[in-house]
C-alpha cells in the first residue's frame, strides 16, 4: 500500500527481503524540535528550588516552633537534623526529579523520616519526647503533599509543556479509539496530526491519512510510516497493537522507526491504570508489567480520613457566615425548607442522608416522572439544562456549586469524603452493572474528577470512566490536586446546571 498516491512494491511475508532494507536507510528522517523537551527541562529545573525550599521550610520551621514552645532541649538542632533527613529521604526516593512519580509518596517518606530520626535519637542519646516529635513533624507531611501536587498544576505564567505531534499507527478501530480519547481530554501534551491505518477499513475520526499499511507484513512498512511522519511533521509514532500487527512485524517496525530517528510509543491495554502503579519487570526474557493494587489500607487512607474530617470542620467554621446568608436567601426566595435531604448510596452501597441547599420547588420529586422524556444524559442519571423545577436562587447556587456546601456535614460524619465519585441515588444504583458498581468501592466525594472535567456536560460513560479511574488510582496527592482544580472549575461554571 505505502504512501497515498505513491505505488510501492509489496512483498509476500515469506519472500526474501532483498534490497528492501537498503530502502530503509534512505527513508526520510523526521526532524525534531530541539527547543521543545529541552525548554521544558529548563523550566522544571527553575521551578525545582521553589518546591525543595517549600518542603524543607515547611517541615523545619513548624518542627522548631513546636519543640521550642514545648520546652524541648536543643530544639534548633533537632529541627535542622529533621530537615536534612527529610531532604535526603525525598531526594533518594526521586521526589525532586525533573519528572517525579505520579504519586508523591509523601506519607511513606514521612514514615521513613520517623524511623530514621528514631535511630538517630537512639545513637545520639536525644531526649526529645516521641509524641511531641510526631506532632512537630506532621506539618511537614502536609506541606510535602501540597508541594508535589502544586508542582503539577498549570499555574499562570508557567509555560505549557511542549506539544508532541503524534502519528497513530494501527487498525482502524484502534486508531479511532485513540484519536477520540486524545480529543476528549485536555491537559496532555499530545496532538494527533495523522494516522497510518492497517488495511483498507475507513477511519471515522477524520484525521489525515498520508498512507496505509498492508494487512500482511510488507517491505514498505517502515518507509510508509516514516514518510507519513515526515509529511505531517510528526515527532512521535503511537502504535496500537492488533491482530494484523504480529510480534515479528512490530519488532521490525520498531527497528526501522528508531533507526529512522522517530520516537515510538506503544499503547497499553492498561489505560485505566495510573502510570505510577505500573512497574516493568524482566524475567526469563519476557517483559512483565507489575500492577500495584489500589490504595485500600495503610497510611494514605488514614491520612485521607484525617484530611477529610479536619478540612470539613475548618470549612464549616470559616464558611459559617456564608452558609447562614445562603440559608436566609433560600428561605426568603421560595416557600419550603432551607435544606434538601436525600438518600444516597455511599461506600459499599450503604445508604446515607445527603444534605444540600434546596434549589428546586418543594414538590420537585413528584414532577420528575413527567420530565423523564426530557432527560439530556444517557444512562441512569437524570439531568436537564433548563429544569423547570429549579428556582431562581437555586439556579445561581447550582451555577456556583454553593448548594453543595452543606455536604461538609456529611464529610464530617464520615459518610462522604472531600474527593471521590458522585454519590448516586438508590434508583440509579439499582440499574448499575458490575462495572458501574465498582464506583461504590470508595466513599463518594464533595468534588471529584467528574467536577473538574465538565460535570453535567459529560456523558454517562465518560462519568463512569473518570470515577473508575479515581477508584483505582487515588492518592492523597491526587486529592490535593483535584481540590485545587475544583476552585478553577467552580469559577468557570461550565457543566453546572
Amino acid at each position: 500500500m505505502g504512501l497515498v498516491g505513491t505505488p510501492r512494491p509489496r512483498s509476500v511475508p515469506n519472500q526474501p527481503r532483498g534490497n528492501g532494507l537498503d530502502e530503509l536507510w534512505r527513508a526520510p528522517v523526521v526532524p525534531h524540535d530541539p527547543c521543545g523537551p529541552a525548554s521544558a527541562k529548563r523550566r522544571a529545573v527553575r521551578f525545582l528550588p521553589v518546591v525543595v525550599g517549600a518542603e524543607l521550610l515547611g517541615l523545619g520551621v513548624p518542627a522548631w516552633f513546636v519543640l521550642w514552645t514545648d520546652g524541648q532541649p536543643r530544639s534548633v538542632f533537632a529541627a535542622v537534623a529533621a530537615t536534612l533527613v527529610w531532604g535526603v529521604v525525598r531526594a533518594v526516593r526521586g521526589r525532586y526529579a525533573q519528572r517525579p512519580p505520579k504519586m508523591s509518596g509523601a506519607a511513606g517518606d514521612w514514615l521513613l523520616l520517623l524511623g530514621a530520626l528514631a535511630v538517630l535519637r537512639t545513637v545520639t542519646g536525644g531526649s526529645a519526647d516521641p509524641a511531641t516529635a510526631v506532632v512537630a513533624l506532621l506539618p511537614g507531611l502536609l506541606v510535602g503533599v501540597a508541594a508535589q501536587a502544586a508542582r503539577r498544576l498549570p499555574w499562570p505564567g508557567r509555560r505549557k509543556r511542549a506539544v508532541r505531534r503524534v502519528l497513530v499507527v494501527g487498525e482502524a478501530a484502534g486508531v479511532d479509539r485513540v484519536v477520540r480519547s486524545f480529543a476528549s481530554r485536555a491537559g496532555h501534551p499530545y496532538s494527533v496530526v495523522a494516522a497510518i491505518p492497517v488495511g483498507d477499513a475507513p477511519l471515522e475520526c477524520g484525521v489525515p491519512v498520508p498512507g496505509r499499511l498492508a494487512p500482511a507484513p510488507a517491505d514498505d512498512d517502515v518507509s510508509t510510516v516514516l514518510g507519513g511522519a515526515f509529511a505531517q511533521e510528526a515527532d512521535l509514532a503511537l502504535v496500537v497493537p492488533g491482530p494484523q500487527l504480529s510480534e515479528d512485524r512490530l519488532r521490525r517496525l520498531f527497528w526501522g522507526l528508531h533507526d529512522g530517528g522517530l520516537s515510538l510509543s506503544v499503547l497499553s491495554e492498561l489505560s485505566g491504570v495510573a502510570a505510577g502503579r505500573v512497574r516493568p519487570v524482566a524475567a526469563a526474557g519476557l517483559t512483565l508489567l507489575h500492577v500495584a493494587p489500589p490504595l485500600r489500607r495503610g497510611p494514605q487512607p488514614f491520612l485521607k480520613a484525617v484530611v477529610d474530617r479536619a478540612g470539613a470542620a475548618l470549612g464549616l467554621l470559616v464558611l459559617a457566615p456564608l452558609l447562614l446568608l445562603i440559608g436566609a436567601a433560600v428561605r426568603l426566595a421560595s416557600d419550603g425548607p432551607v435544606f434538601h435531604r436525600q438518600t444516597r448510596q455511599g461506600r459499599h452501597n450503604r445508604p446515607f442522608t445527603m444534605w444540600k441547599f434546596r434549589t428546586m420547588v418543594v414538590d420537585a420529586e413528584h414532577h420528575k416522572a413527567q420530565l423523564a422524556a426530557a432527560n439530556e444524559i444517557d444512562g441512569p442519571m437524570f439531568k436537564m439544562r433548563r429544569d423547570p423545577r429549579v428556582t431562581r436562587i437555586g439556579r445561581l447556587l447550582r451555577r456556583t456549586s454553593l448548594d453543595e456546601l452543606p455536604q461538609l456535614l456529611n464529610v464530617l460524619r464520615g459518610d462522604m469524603s472531600l474527593v471521590g465519585p458522585r454519590p448516586p441515588l438508590p434508583e440509579e444504583v439499582s440499574r448499575y452493572d458490575e462495572r458501574e458498581l465498582r464506583r461504590l468501592a470508595v466513599k463518594p466525594g464533595l468534588t471529584g474528577l467528574w467536577q473538574v472535567s465538565g460535570r453535567s456536560d459529560l456523558s454517562w460513560q465518560e462519568t463512569v470512566s473518570l470515577d473508575l479511574w479515581y477508584v483505582d488510582n487515588w492518592s492523597v496527592a491526587t486529592d490535593m490536586g483535584l481540590m485545587a482544580r475544583t476552585l478553577r472549575a467552580v469559577a468557570d461554571g461550565r457543566g453546572a446546571y
